[in-house]
């Protein structure tokens, strides 16, 4: 692989395992300026996980070290503001199997300014703005939320390791105006100014969260902390957006994710799952999984869309309501069961601070439905509220009160870990 002093052809492929950085958001923006593509990855992956995870996608570079940073940015640095000719090659959370590279290729210079211009209309990045970098930077939508800010003129605050202190005292010191977040982030942020006192939270003009069901409690202190109108919710995934949602409509539908953004059509197949057909700039494919492209692409009538195998209902004015991931289907008594409608409910229950369900084995039922509970309500209190809202199908069978969920860094729920929980083992 070269030095990082040896040029980089258009197409090339870099990949980043360091920690984020207002430095490593630059050498982002200069790469793709190029043509080259950064790939964002967990620093902390094994080298085994490393190896697996970039054997499809056969990096030219892979970068190590903050030293390895500078030396690719420097020559580079009057480009950290030109024109991005693509997108990072970021990977899929892995939750259901190994990660896989999403791949969108070098842009002709209308899709690239085009692909710019759609997170700053939605969003409506300006240079005035400050964003507030809470999620680990190799993720795409931190990554995203903080290119689109300084290609608008903006700037960037990173105040490391996610920890509510530290945060709070950037909100004190810094004045973000725009910030994105996971439910998990609002969780600790709430506990801690309960304990401190809330700061002031009128410099925000934007607070979106995405990544991970957020419980009604959290969503409700969310819109009555921060200013009105500032906060939303977006679905979307590591291979393309879907919706975005302004918390106000929300309070008028709870457990929407809102109506697709502009540029996209949303359509629901006869087996539930959510197709969204995009324009040319938000086209992918899967490196090394031409199987797995092939599965997650299908014609429509707005023209090509894809999947990434979740399933929903539209209602009467278009707005989408998930109903979970397909992959995560529970057979239990020849009866389809999807945990995030199981979840939502028992989310309702005082004292549940977060929840998963999932399916375990069973002799009788084939699967039978298994809760995880983190929070203080009782297995009694769960049972007698899942009589009350679920039909019997879809009550779960056992509730394991645990002190937390296995997580990705992002906040979503680690699936293939959670049966493991009902033999005792550690996941």
């Amino acid at each position: 692989m070269p030095h990082p002093s040896v040029p980089l052809a258009a197409g090339s492929r870099v990949a980043l395992l360091v920690p984020g950085s207002t430095t490593y958001v630059d050498l982002v923006l200069a790469l793709l300026a190029d043509g080259v593509f950064p790939v964002p990855l967990d620093p902390a992956l094994t080298a085994a996980e490393r190896d697996r995870v970039l054997a499809p996608i056969a990096p030219d570079l892979v970068v190590t070290g903050t030293g390895q940073v500078e030396a690719l940015l420097d020559g580079r640095r009057d480009r950290v503001r030109s024109l991005p000719r693509g997108r990072p090659i970021h990977c899929t959370s892995g939750t259901t199997g190994t990660p896989k590279g999403v791949w969108s290729g070098l842009l002709p210079d209308e899709d690239a300014a085009a692909l710019v211009a759609e997170e700053r209309d939605l969003w409506g990045f300006t240079a005035s703005d400050v964003n507030l970098v809470l999620s680990p930077l190799h993720h795409s939508a931190p990554l995203r939320f903080a290119t689109g800010t300084l290609l608008a003129g903006g700037r960037i605050v990173v105040p490391g390791k996610f920890d509510p202190a530290r945060v709070t005292a950037a909100i004190a010191a810094e004045r973000p105006t725009t910030m994105f977040c996971v439910p998990t982030h609002l969780q600790r942020l709430f506990a801690h100014w309960d304990e401190v006192g809330v700061p002031d939270l009128s410099s925000f003009r934007l607070v979106a969260h995405a990544g991970a069901p957020c419980p009604p409690a959290t969503k409700r202190r969310l819109v009555e902390l921060f200013p009105a109108g500032s906060t939303w919710e977006f679905y979307g995934s590591t291979e393309g957006q879907f919706t975005a949602c302004r918390s106000e409509e929300w309070l008028t539908r709870p457990g929407t994710v809102g109506r697709a953004r502009p540029g996209r059509t949303l359509s629901i197949a006869s087996d539930g799952r959510i197709w969204c057909a995009v324009p040319p700039h938000a086209r992918f494919t899967y490196l090394g999984a031409p199987e797995q492209t092939a599965r997650a692409w299908r014609e429509t009538p707005a023209g090509p869309a894809f999947t990434v195998g979740d399933v929903g209902r539209l209602d009467d004015d278009g707005y989408l309501h998930l109903d979970g991931r397909r992959t995560d289907l529970i057979i239990s008594g020849g009866v389809n069961v999807y945990p995030l409608e199981v979840e939502n409910a028992l989310r309702e229950v005082p004292g549940v601070t977060d929840v998963a369900v999932f399916g375990a084995p069973d002799p009788d039922w084939g699967q039978r439905v298994c809760a995880a509970v983190v929070g203080t309500a009782t297995a009694a209190e769960l049972a007698a509220h899942a009589r009350v809202v679920l039909a019997p199908a879809k009550r779960p069978k056992d509730y394991l009160s645990v002190g937390e969920l296995p997580m990705t860094a992002t906040g979503k729920v680690r699936r293939e870990a959670l049966p493991a929980l009902v033999t005792g083992q550690a996941p």
